[in-house]
Parts: structure tokens; sequence; C-alpha cells
């Protein structure tokens, strides 16, 4: 019996990996709360696309079969449940949550694959991180005494810079609960915490392929536990370890309203529920001014790099850069998401991927095979070596 893929949410995010799937020859079912909306996105009278019925989807799931979880991240866990009741296999683009690894030995005893954190941020930064640090494992400049400074940013704008110094390509409410949310990174050798991002912006220099420009950076969530997923080992003199969030320079003095009144309503601990009353107000607010319109490129920029000093002076400094616009292929936020989620179906189905929990590949040689076949579907992935 030949397995399917499930594709659960055909939001904006999923179309390009849900079409690069859809010229393989496992079959391929697009499942999505509203079928119209699904055929408007795809545009493809050959997708098999049906209306999400949860009680419809648990008949037609079969052993072996591959569930992909693009819904929202409170259901992944449902779906995860439903793939240990069916002993199918389980992607998700979205970060591991403590839930979903505590399902891991049931998911290995089950012989299953749950793959997460296989999209753009999280996914696309861990494979340069993994290739960044075995690079540098296997030079002669090697060593734990070193100074080292990890530094991992991501963000998604308008091709065209607005006067917001952002657009939204989903709901702001995400965006604006995130801007709650606090972080912790390494700096100076010391761990440091945030409440909120303009707590800790940075300028951060991006070296380009078309040339330097200049960005805010700030950290976004927890750094820390990446050490050890990244294989930085305790004995290394770590001096910076952040993974964060680009914004277009100005993007501070642009929010600075929005800033103001989030503190606000964090401040106000007395009405939680009217501030989520405020925070929705103002997601449909936003939603309305600063929404991409039909066929405006977006741009997302990523930037890795590992830099090791001694004494002070730089030795060893290389990273990976995508800069990536929107055109005829979609959305490159929406690419970038969504084609590597395809890769990591793909990865399932040819028993490339270890039962269990897991994250995205952490060896260069199956990191190449998905780098090579991203720029083989248009890609450009830029690794730079700044000491020459």
């Amino acid at each position: 019996m030949k397995n399917t893929i499930h594709w659960l949410g055909a939001g904006l995010s999923s179309a390009p990996g849900i079409k690069e799937l859809a010229k393989k020859e496992t079959s391929l079912i697009v499942w999505n709360r509203s079928l119209e909306k699904a055929k408007v996105t795809l545009a493809d009278n050959s997708i098999d696309i049906r209306q999400l019925d949860w009680n419809t989807l648990t008949h037609v799931v079969k052993p072996g079969d591959v569930l992909v979880s693009m819904l929202p991240a409170t259901m992944h866990i449902k779906v995860a449940k439903l793939c240990l009741q069916k002993k199918a296999h389980f992607v998700s683009s979205s970060y591991i949550s403590p839930e979903m690894q505590a399902l891991h030995n049931q998911a290995k005893t089950a012989d299953v694959c749950f793959v997460n954190e296989v999209g753009l941020d999280p996914g696309i930064d861990h494979l340069f991180a993994h290739l960044l640090v075995e690079k540098y494992r296997q030079s002669a400049e090697f060593s734990p005494q070193n100074q080292h400074y990890f530094r991992s940013y991501c963000g998604g704008f308008p091709k065209i810079a607005n006067d917001f110094k952002y657009k939204f390509s989903w709901s702001p409410l995400g965006v604006l609960k995130a801007l709650r949310s606090k972080a912790q990174w390494q700096q100076n050798g010391e761990v440091k915490t945030s409440n909120a991002p303009w707590e800790a912006l940075s300028r951060y220099v991006a070296q380009l392929p078309n040339g330097n420009e200049v960005f805010q950076a700030y950290p976004n969530r927890d750094s820390l536990p990446f050490l050890k997923q990244y294989h930085f080992d305790e004995s290394w003199n770590v001096q910076q370890f952040v993974r964060g969030t680009l914004r277009l320079d100005g993007w501070s003095t642009a929010w600075q309203p929005l800033f103001d009144e989030i503190a606000e309503l964090s401040d106000n601990k007395d009405s939680n529920q009217q501030g989520e009353q405020r925070l929705k107000a103002l997601s449909q607010e936003l939603e309305q001014k600063y929404s991409y319109q039909e066929g405006e490129a977006d741009r997302v920029v990523m930037c890795v790099e590992l830099e090791i000093r001694q004494a002070g002076k730089v030795i060893w400094h290389q990273g990976y850069h995508l800069d990536s616009q929107g055109n005829y292929r979609g959305q490159a936020m929406a690419r970038l998401v969504s084609l590597p989620v395809s890769l990591a179906v793909e990865s399932v189905i040819n028993s490339q991927v270890p039962k269990g929990v897991s994250a995205a590949p952490d060896k260069s040689e199956q990191i190449n095979v998905w780098l090579k076949s991203l720029e083989g579907l248009g890609e450009t992935i830029v690794h730079k070596n700044y000491v020459n």
C-alpha cells in the first residue's frame, strides 16, 4: 500500500512546498478549513484539496503516511497524537515544544519520525549553523580556548521599504504578542536577558552579496539551548551566542507608538482580558493598513556567522547569507518556509530521518543535499569567508 502525504493548512506560507511535493510520485492530499481559499492559493486543479474535518482525516490516515502540520502551533500536539495513534510520521516547521519533546520515546516505539524546525527560522538557520561549526572544528584554528562569537539573524520585510518599515504576510496578532516575549542570550561571556525587543536593540551590518547594509537586530526567544543543539562544547569560551530577528533600519522609530502601547498593556496586570481585546483590535488595524498587496514582493534576509578570536584578533570568520525576494515562484517567506518542509517530507519518505522527535539535519552530507536542492529551486545561498 502506497503512503500518502497529508498537508494540513494551505495558508500563504505553504503554497510553494505543496506545489513541489505535487510534482513527486507520492500521493498528496491538502487539507484546509476553507476549500475556496486553498483553491485560490494553490491555483492547481491537479492537487487533491479537501476540507479539514478531524473525523474524516482520522479515518483516511494510514500507517506510514506523513502528516505535515502547517496549522497554528497550538494544534501540533493534536496532530502528533493522531500520528502516534495511526503510526504515521509528523513534520512541522515550528520549534520543538516541551510537549512535543515529551513524545520522543513514544514516537521511537511506534517507529515513526516527528520532524520539527525545518522551515526558515527555525530551519535553514540550523543548517547554516551546523555547517559553520563543523568547518570550524575541522580547521587548524580550532581550540576550545579561543573566543567564540556566534550570530544568527533573520527577518522578513517588504522589498521596497514603506514608512512602517514592515508589512504583515499573516495575522499581526502573533507579531504583537512576540513583542511581549522575553529573550535570553550570551554577550561578553555573560547571560543577558530582555523583556521586550526595544530593550535589546543593536545595529547590525550585514555583508550581503550586493554590498553592506545596516539593519536593526534584537535577540529572539531563548538562544542558550541552541549551544548544545549546534554542538558547542561546554568547555568552549563563548563570548557571544545570539539567535535574533532582523528589521529594517529605522524600524524602532516607526514602531515606537506600538512599543509604548504594548509596554502599557504589559504593565497593567489587572486588565488581561481588556489587554487581549486591545491587541486584537490593533492587529485588525495593522492588517488593514500594512498587509501585502497582490503582486507586492517581500524580502527575506538571513545572516549566520561564526567568528573566532584569539587574544582579541580574528583568526577564523565564516558565514552563510540569504537575501531573497518575492518573484513569480512565490513570496520569499513562503518559499523559504515551505520548501525546506517539502525536503523534510521527502527525507522521511526516503528513511533518512531518525525515529523519534528531531529537528533539522545536523550532518553536513544531508545538509548539503538540502541546500543544493534549494539552489536547484532557484534560491541563492552565499558562503562567505571573511578572513582571506
